[in-house]
């Protein structure tokens, strides 16, 4: 028998989650959010509104019909209209949102609502993700609805009104941020997300003064474990975030998650420099976001890891091994997995600096090497992590005591003044923006999609700049930018921009301004993957698979007959969708410019049976990414 002190056993768990140590009720509840997971799906969208509230609570539901009975699947809370997340079984579901102004949970006579009826999820696999889902409340929609006035959800069990929508105020002391919370997160994160969902909170109100600092906690941790941080730091200057999440799901499941509440909270507040921290496994969830979506945030420009397991955790691999249920992120966590593997594929971002901190006051013994009481040295000082790192600090400090150090702090702090003195630079240049103007040439009832702001060097020398917008964002000056002639692009799914793009030039003491104007057009985008593809974990998607030797994709209806030959060059998917271009790039096909009406998409792949299947198309309706699963062919060997 393992003798496990008491302080640390919450971390341990983690690590030593294999049968011997769980409970009989934690193993059966691990094997049946493993079930619930291979037959569900996550809904995803964004509720917007056409009426004006200075403040107005949302909830958003998904429900089945049956006979003229509605069951609520499952529900969320926004404080404001805003992004949601949802989990369901696969299959036809129907999503309604109201502006709840009493938040009693019943959708009461005059409030706003919007509704996506049989909203088919059939493109998208078990476990996967269906995004796009917009929803537009108006008291025009009112006669449309699916949806009887007075009808009332059951509360969920915390009876308080809980907002998922990134930006929510925290309150520390709440249960719901608690370590027992979190520790339901990991073994329970199904259960952790049907009540709470995954959310980047804030612990006061936004201000464009204060650097935001995004706080990451780790496997089975909550919140709470940054306490010192958070009264360590001068909140004068600084505002933290909270990512908390299901941490016991699939590591890049809770990647991409970060990913559209960070986007989210982007285009909303145009925030220009953050940082984040991360501790133990929180690391890893936020090196997958950096070195996939990073590019998309140029304005994260400092990571710190704490104690991080950079090589993977062996105790992890004997779980996968011998426990009869196994939490997700124990696959992610064994050493030789494809995940750990795929997150030194690729650099974190050349703009971020990496500051790599590790603890090394723990034990050693017969079966466990140098560690900090949980995370190996070795681990911890993993070379493909370190090869990234500006600077590397060490502590006589455990595990846990790691999160409470005033040396630790101390050096955290001399690492956020160094950014907040760099952040100042850019304020004291004169012009150096750009103002943009747009509009949707499109009812306001209808849901539009979020831009993407694109800044190309004239010369062509050096990357482009992406930056995500809201569609309600015209009029907005961003930047600062370097000096110099740029073009700029505006680009929508579902809508093309006029013109295609501007030639600007950007320079001290002036605020150039661009203008655009979306119209409709029909759209049409997907990808391919193999059949029996690895299994997707709940809220990922299955990724486009570039070794698909692809030959042809033929769109033919009405007078359209187009084929596409996928592209051989790195660069032209960019220029290509820039330009509203047809074109298929490694697994991926984009169709442009389509007349309203139904299509027959038909794919010929090398070793593949051909796939032919009917599909519509409407002008500005863009929530629909076609996944195409191929079949090998038979070979006869006869």
């Amino acid at each position: 028998m393992i003798f496990i002190p008491r302080k640390t056993i919450g971390t341990l768990l983690f690590f030593f989650g294999i049968s011997f140590l769980l409970a009989g009720c934690t193993l059966m509840q691990v094997r049946k959010d493993a079930k619930i997971a291979k037959i569900s799906i996550a809904l995803v969208g964004t509720v917007s509104c056409t009426l004006s509230f200075d403040e107005m609570p949302v909830v958003v539901a998904a429900y089945a019909k049956n006979y003229g009975k509605r069951t609520i699947v499952h529900y969320a809370m926004l404080h404001e209209p805003g992004p949601y997340e949802l989990m369901v079984p696969v299959g036809i579901h129907n999503i309604v949102a109201f502006g709840d102004k009493n938040k009693n949970l019943i959708y009461d006579k005059g409030e706003p609502a919007g509704q996506i009826l049989t909203a088919e999820q059939v493109s998208a696999p078990a476990g996967g993700v269906a995004g796009n889902l917009d929803i537009v409340l108006s008291e025009q929609n009112r006669p449309k609805m699916d949806f009887p006035v007075g009808f009332r959800i059951q509360p969920k069990a915390h009876q308080k009104f809980h907002s998922t929508c990134p930006g929510a105020i925290a309150e520390m002391d709440d249960f719901l941020f608690s370590d027992e919370y979190g520790k339901k997160g990991f073994w329970n994160g199904i259960a952790f997300f049907k009540e709470i969902g995954g959310n980047v909170y804030f612990l006061e109100a936004y201000d464009p003064a204060k650097i935001p600092i995004l706080f990451v906690h780790g496997a089975a941790g909550s919140p709470q474990n940054w306490r010192a941080f958070f009264k360590g730091i001068d909140r004068d200057k600084y505002q933290p975030w909270i990512y908390y999440y299901p941490s016991g799901s699939s590591i890049d499941s809770m990647s991409h998650l970060l990913l559209w509440k960070m986007q989210n909270l982007q285009a909303k507040y145009k925030f220009n420099q953050l940082c984040i921290a991360a501790h133990s496994m929180g690391g890893l969830v936020v090196r997958s976001f950096m070195i996939n979506y990073g590019q998309l945030f140029p304005s994260i420009t400092c990571f710190i890891s704490i104690s991080t397991p950079w090589g993977g955790e062996a105790l992890a691999e004997t779980g996968v091994k011998y426990s009869p249920a196994v939490v997700p992120a124990w696959r992610d966590m064994q050493p030789g997995s494809e995940f750990i593997k795929s997150i030194y594929e690729k650099k974190i971002p050349p703009a971020v600096d990496h500051y790599l901190f590790f603890g090394h006051k723990g034990n050693r013994n017969i079966l466990r090497p140098n560690n900090d009481k949980v995370v190996t040295l070795a681990s911890q000082l993993d070379q493909r992590a370190q090869r990234d790192a500006k600077m590397i600090y060490g502590y006589n400090e455990d595990h846990v005591s790691i999160l409470s150090s005033q040396q630790v702090l101390s050096q955290f702090n001399a690492i956020l003044a160094d950014r907040y003195q760099k952040a100042k630079v850019p304020d004291k240049i004169s012009g150096n923006r750009l103002r943009i103007d747009f509009t949707f040439d499109f009812p306001k009832e209808l849901p539009r999609p979020m831009p993407a702001l694109y800044l190309c060097p004239a010369d062509k020398k050096g990357t482009g700049t992406w930056l995500y917008i809201s569609p309600d964002d015209t009029g907005q000056e961003y930047g600062p930018f370097p000096s110099g002639d740029y073009e700029v692009s505006l680009v929508a799914p579902a809508f093309i921009s006029e013109p295609f793009s501007r030639s600007i030039r950007i320079g001290a003491g002036a605020v150039p301004k661009a203008t655009f104007v979306f119209k409709p057009v029909g759209f049409l985008r997907g990808y391919v993957v193999k059949h029996g593809q690895r299994n997707i974990q709940l809220g990922e998607s299955p990724q486009p698979d570039a070794q698909i030797e692809i030959q042809s994709i033929t769109l033919s209806g009405g007078e359209v007959s187009r084929t596409l030959i996928p592209l051989q060059e790195e660069d032209s998917d960019s220029k290509h969708y820039l330009s509203a271009t047809d074109f298929s790039y490694k697994g991926t096909f984009f169709f442009f410019r389509l007349p309203a009406g139904k299509y027959e998409l038909t794919l010929i792949a090398k070793g593949y049976k051909p796939y032919s299947e009917i599909y519509t198309v409407i002008p500005g309706q863009y929530q629909n990414t076609i996944i195409i699963e191929l079949e090998k062919k038979i070979v006869d060997s006869s």
